[in-house]
């Protein structure tokens, strides 16, 4: 049960860091670097997910539906 809560803080996470490059892009025009910055934090996040997932159903943590 704790790594699916921990699974949905950083799906939770990666949709605040698109949020916050969207900001950042529409401030700065696409001239700054924080929207590059913001979306390669998503991009680690979203690393992180497919690793905890993989390990999850590995271990057995987490049962992928039948269907």
């Amino acid at each position: 049960m704790l790594i699916k809560i921990f699974l949905l803080l950083i799906i939770l996470s990666m949709l605040v860091t698109l949020g916050t490059g969207l900001v950042y892009l529409i401030k700065d025009q696409g001239r700054g670097e924080r929207t590059l910055k913001a979306l390669m934090v998503r991009a680690g996040f979203t690393f992180l997910l497919i690793v905890l997932l993989l390990v999850g159903i590995a271990t057995g943590l987490i049962v992928p539906h039948p269907l």
